[in-house]
């Protein structure tokens, strides 16, 4: 019996170089993820949330965010909308779909509530199931 314990030319020489091939790979997914992930988190509307002792809940991509300023003004993600018609014609679009998203309304809390009463109407209209109202958390010792 015979072993062969090492190269015998240079052919078959152990290669000492790192294969930075699956780094790269791992990196542009991680990058790719990022990309998806940082504008369902962040939205740039401004409004400050009423304060409520709750247990935290996730936003998911496929949820419908609208938000309703301190004037009145209402916004579906980021796109301003015109009125409760316009709301209404596009959350149809929505309730129609097999798994209905979840409607997330972060109303403003120095606004009225005749702004948000629109919006509640209208995903009603649509036919839109499942309605949440986002708050902050109030800080501790209040």
């Amino acid at each position: 019996m015979g072993m062969n314990v090492g190269p015998a030319d240079g052919e078959d020489a152990m290669n000492s170089t790192i294969n930075t091939t699956p780094l790269v790979d791992v990196m542009l997914v991680l990058l790719i993820i990022f990309l998806i992930t940082i504008p369902v988190v962040t939205t740039s509307v401004k409004v400050e949330l009423p304060k409520e002792d709750i247990q935290v809940r996730e936003s998911k991509p496929e949820n419908i965010i609208i938000s309703v300023s301190r004037e009145g003004k209402i916004y579906m993600w980021d796109t301003p909308i015109r009125d409760q018609r316009d709301l209404t014609e596009r959350l149809k679009k929505f309730a129609v779909l097999k798994e209905q998203p979840e409607v997330h309304i972060r109303g403003d809390m120095g606004g009225s509530w005749s702004g948000v009463g629109p919006v509640v109407l209208a995903v009603r209209q649509a036919g839109i199931q499942k309605v949440a109202f986002l708050t902050e958390p109030a800080p501790k010792g209040q």
